[in-house]
């Protein structure tokens, strides 16, 4: 099982080496990343976007590229169409967002013809490595889906058990977050996670244990469980999984992370036919690396 993203890079030396897609790669924390997963073993990378820019790039910021398959498309929504179709064609295993706007980016994604499109919800899943925690933490969904409903939380615990699993985890537990730990009707963030909670015991969620309603430090820390009298619940500050119950409690929740604690963290889009790289350009370089080793993990189970 990975406990750190180091371990997750030991995964990657055993797996075969991966090829990244990346749409518009004229930029000069796209290209340091792809330079970095290259030496380090982790993917090599066609770079799909203006091949002057890229290159002129690359030699400011002294990053040589020569051993780079370079794809010279200098339209944004074209090379995004051209870099997304190598993936789809099987001639890449993974999709990177370069310097194009998130909009455009996914609609490539979801391109039918030539898109990495599936009949699953698309969801975000951002991986981190905290220091003092004993294991890998998977938060969801902070960065795509707004107001998930029931059956869109069911697709996106769907989601990340399928990356946690490629990461080593054999049954992760899933903590439905709220700001209690019992039902009340007014809160429909409790009521949802004692749905979810059911739904696995019946066997309709399978491949994970889940329980919920839980708040965060009952989910995180087992001190702060036993505190609170949780020994008999099903998850005792042992979460794998955290499930936000929106977009706005888990974004905050992530930001506080990434800005206020000592982290590594990486992030990938599932619910799609290859993995997929989403990267915000403030992401640091580290975050780009980790991302770039967590889909390859993915990629290697996928395959």
């Amino acid at each position: 099982m990975s406990k750190s993203f180091e371990d997750l890079l030991s995964k990657v030396a055993s797996c075969s080496l991966k090829k990244l897609s990346v749409a518009n790669a004229q930029d000069d924390a796209v290209i340091e990343a792809v330079r970095a997963a290259k030496d380090r073993n982790i993917a090599d990378a066609v770079l799909v976007g203006d091949e002057a820019k890229i290159k002129k790039i690359a030699e400011e910021i002294n990053t040589d590229i020569s051993d780079f398959e370079i794809v010279n498309v200098t339209d944004p929504i074209e090379a995004a169409r051209t870099a997304v179709s190598f993936v789809h064609d099987g001639k890449a295993d993974m999709y990177m967002k370069g310097l194009i706007d998130t909009k455009s980016f996914l609609k490539s994604v979801l391109d039918k013809e030539v898109g990495l499109r599936t009949d699953k919800t698309l969801s975000h899943v951002c991986v981190f490595e905290i220091e003092g925690c004993d294991r890998l933490l998977f938060l969801t969904d902070v960065a795509f889906v707004p107001y998930p409903d029931l059956e869109t939380k069911v697709q996106i615990i769907n989601n990340t058990v399928e990356i946690a699993k490629a990461c080593g985890l054999t049954c992760p537990k899933v903590a439905p977050l709220a700001a209690v730990e019992v039902v009340n009707p007014k809160m429909p963030a409790t009521v949802d996670a004692a749905e979810l909670t059911k739904m696995c015991e019946d066997g309709k969620i399978t491949g994970c244990i889940v329980d919920g309603p839980l708040s965060f430090d009952l989910a995180y820390d087992p001190e702060a469980a036993k505190h609170k009298g949780a020994e008999g619940r099903k998850i005792v500050g042992d979460a794998d999984i955290m499930l936000f119950p929106d977009i706005h409690s888990g974004n905050i929740t992530y930001k506080a992370l990434v800005h206020a604690a000592p982290i590594k963290n990486g992030n990938i889009l599932t619910g799609t036919r290859k993995p997929v790289i989403l990267t915000s350009r403030s992401d640091d370089f580290e975050t780009k690396v980790n991302s770039i080793a967590l889909a390859a993990v993915v990629a290697e189970e996928l395959k």
